[in-house]
């Protein structure tokens, strides 16, 4: 559900972006206040994780599309919203200027459509009221995939909407909506499955690692390690190997438009969208998540690895220097309150 430039106007896009700034900026306000070291190697882990897990397009049987894991609610149950929304901006942004995926006048659409929706609305409304009762794979199974479905919903809406307002496509509105929802919810219920299996399994093992996230407890103690080192096998096996396999179908957008023939304005970019697209182009060092070895035009298996070891590593460092820096302001802030109080 990446949004490209095409399918956004200019004005659209940076009402978008400084929407999704503000987030940030109060995600980043709360984190520094509430966050932990000892969480940090979660964050990057989970960020590596969510990387390579949007790689692998899985096909929605008789339809001819196919569908990614957003991974903004998985996020969510295991660090937190405001911690989750960071670290699904930091994959969102490492994708769009170093592969190419999605485009960065896009890039606020993208942000507010797969984290926001996902981390302060499906979340805390649908996801945590179904655990009051206590956590069980039970609850968390239910929960997330509802949780899932409501946050892709409300994420593909955006879609609709921001493509509308731009002028970009002549697409009816009820057309587009009847095309976008329907799609969006088969993709969101098998994210939905997996990501409660994945949420299920740690659960079984570190359960003080949900629970936190939850309740927000801090000096809690949890078996990080082993949790950690599974999830970074997984992230280099998904992201080196499984990546290989993901369905060439187009994903859930792509197919709405495709069924749209000629509903989307294709004119070359100019002015300001022009140099953006000019910028992405020159900053992608593996465009589509890939490199070209011959003149066959033909993506290689190589590219593909290479990309899913190369983001999950610039994620693993982009979301463990985010942390850092939160944890050193708060410790500067928390010296400065001392010292004043003295």
């Amino acid at each position: 559900m990446h949004m490209a430039d095409a399918l956004i106007s200019p004005a659209v896009g940076g009402i978008m972006l400084a929407a999704s700034t503000g987030t940030i900026a109060y995600s980043v306000g709360k984190l520094k206040d509430g966050l932990e070291e000892k969480k940090i190697p979660l964050m990057g882990v989970m960020g590596a994780f969510v990387f390579s897990a949007q790689m692998i397009n899985f096909t929605i049987p008789a339809t001819g599309a196919s569908g990614h894991l957003g991974g903004g609610l998985l996020l969510a149950a295991l660090i937190g919203p405001y911690a989750g929304f960071l670290v699904m901006t930091s994959v969102l942004v490492i994708q769009a200027l170093f592969f190419g995926d999605g485009g960065l006048l896009a890039l606020g659409c993208n942000v507010f459509n797969l984290g926001f929706f996902t981390c302060f609305i499906a979340y805390p409304l649908i996801y945590k009221p179904l655990q009051r009762k206590g956590l069980s794979a039970k609850t968390i199974t239910l929960g997330t995939i509802a949780a899932v479905i409501v946050g892709l919903q409300l994420g593909a809406f955006g879609v609709v909407l921001e493509t509308l307002i731009s002028g970009k496509t002549a697409l009816p509105f009820t057309t587009f909506v009847l095309l976008m929802q329907p799609i969006h919810l088969a993709i969101g219920l098998v994210e939905g499955i997996v990501a409660s299996a994945v949420l299920c399994f740690i659960f079984r093992f570190s359960p003080e690692i949900l629970e936190n996230a939850l309740t927000d407890k801090r000096s809690v103690k949890t078996q990080l390690k082993k949790i950690l080192i599974i999830l970074i096998i997984l992230t280099m096996i998904t992201g080196g190997l499984l990546s290989w396999f993901a369905s060439e179908n187009p994903d859930g957008l792509e197919w709405v438009l495709n069924k749209a023939t000629n509903t989307v304005d294709s004119e070359a970019p100019m002015g300001l969208e022009a140099v953006i697209s000019d910028i992405q182009n020159r900053l992608a060092l593996l465009p589509d998540y890939n490199f070209r070895t011959d003149d066959s035009g033909m993506p290689t298996r190589t590219g593909t690895s290479t990309s899913g070891i190369v983001g999950s590593l610039l994620t693993l460092g982009v979301v463990g220097l985010i942390g850092l820096v939160a944890t050193k302001i708060k410790r500067k802030a928390h010296v400065k309150n001392n010292h004043q109080s003295k």
